[in-house]
């Protein structure tokens, strides 16, 4: 049952693209990914974190293949350059960890006008996947892994007549949303690949409480009232270290035998191994439709399978 760094396979010549790169869960996944041979596009926001995160990942693996593309995802304009300077790149996209995000935010707006949760830990992940989907579904084996959290238990559906939750903001249940609409962007996907008959996957993963500098972000930033110090503390005391907490996705990333509408997890949800769990929910299929509509209309942008693979025929 215990999955280690140790049992991912070769990933040499697979091209990786991990956000939020630069720090907790993405800076231990790019090392790890690095470590077993893949190029990793290290996508990241900030720039100067991401040359030291860079840097952490070379000392520890010297021949590391690593590449810093800047990314704010809550930039729709910063989103498409970020495409833009991968696909130049690279003529396949192996692997994409949509890694980045925010928790428990105080209330705010994208540049583009979208709440700043759903816009950051959702939407500029759609668009990114829109960008990037026609080189994932020409890419034999590709992935696309998604990071959600257990927060999302308590999350409520996108209402696409209130997406941006106008008047009525709370930060825990704006996060809790945010992450539900992470596994329900993986499960959507992944029905779109079954129905093409395509041989990608898409998974989603969850770290189980992680001491990493998310809790410590919100607090910085005076976000999730007086829950978020407990919060912290919590994490400080009980959680699992970044590069334990980065296994779960780690595992749907690259474990052979993965399969499809599975959420990988830590065993004792909060900490322990990383373990396959079902994804499909009842009641799921008009949550994905309404994410998908949300999501096109706030975007402008469609991620469409079929579509997709016309592209790359045509």
């Amino acid at each position: 049952m215990t999955w280690t760094t140790a049992d991912i396979p070769s990933q040499r010549g697979r091209v990786a693209v991990v956000t939020g790169a630069n720090g907790g869960l993405g800076l231990a996944t790019t090392k790890a990914l690095a470590g077993a041979g893949a190029h990793v596009v290290m996508a990241a926001r900030n720039q100067d974190k991401a040359a030291s995160a860079r840097d952490e990942v070379l000392a520890a693996h010297p021949d590391a293949s690593l590449e810093v593309v800047p990314l704010d995802l809550g930039s729709l304009a910063s989103v498409a350059a970020c495409a833009e300077q991968v696909l130049d790149a690279h003529e396949q996209v192996d692997l994409l960890v949509c890694n980045a995000g925010l928790m428990a935010m105080p209330e705010g707006r994208t540049v583009d006008g979208f709440e700043t949760q759903l816009g950051v830990n959702h939407l500029g992940h759609w668009a990114l996947t829109s960008h990037l989907l026609p080189r994932i579904v020409r890419t034999p084996g590709a992935r696309v892994v998604t990071v959600t959290s257990f927060a999302q238990h308590q999350g409520r559906p996108v209402d696409p007549d209130d997406p941006n939750l106008e008047g009525g903001y709370d930060a825990w249940a704006a996060y809790a949303r945010s992450k539900l609409a992470n596994r329900h962007f993986a499960q959507g996907l992944q029905r779109q690949f079954v129905a093409t008959g395509t041989q990608a996957l898409a998974l989603a993963a969850h770290p189980g409480l992680t001491n990493s500098d998310l809790q410590a972000r919100t607090v910085r930033e005076g976000g999730g009232g007086g829950q978020a110090p407990l919060a912290e503390r919590l994490a400080e005391r009980i959680g699992m270290d970044e590069d334990t907490g980065a296994l779960s996705q780690l595992r749907a990333a690259t474990d052979p035998d993965a399969r499809r509408d599975r959420l990988y997890g830590p065993l004792f949800t909060v900490t322990g191994p990383p373990v396959p769990k079902p994804l499909v929910r009842p009641g799921d299929g008009a949550a994905i439709a309404a994410l998908w509509q949300v999501s096109r209309e706030l975007t402008g942008l469609e991620v469409n399978v079929a579509a997709a693979l016309r592209s790359t025929a045509a």
